[in-house]
């Protein structure tokens, strides 16, 4: 179920230009699932990292590096 939840918001997002930059100035996954919680989404942070390398519509999610981590 929270699969399906992610994928809704993901479809929302590529249509709200507003939606997806808050989106993206957030810090971590689970403040992107607090912004959907808001929104009446239901889905983890940590199911969205997994979801990591996906894509739904025109949205690929991908996991940031936070600054100072090295690969």
């Amino acid at each position: 179920m929270a699969l399906d939840q992610l994928k809704a918001f993901l479809v929302l997002m590529q249509n709200d230009l507003a939606l997806k930059e808050a989106v993206l100035a957030s810090s971590t996954a689970d403040d992107v699932a607090k912004i959907a919680a808001g929104l009446g989404y239901e889905f983890a942070g940590d199911e969205l990292l997994r979801f990591s390398g996906q894509k739904v519509g025109r949205v690929t999610v991908s996991k940031r590096q936070p600054p100072g981590e090295y690969s």
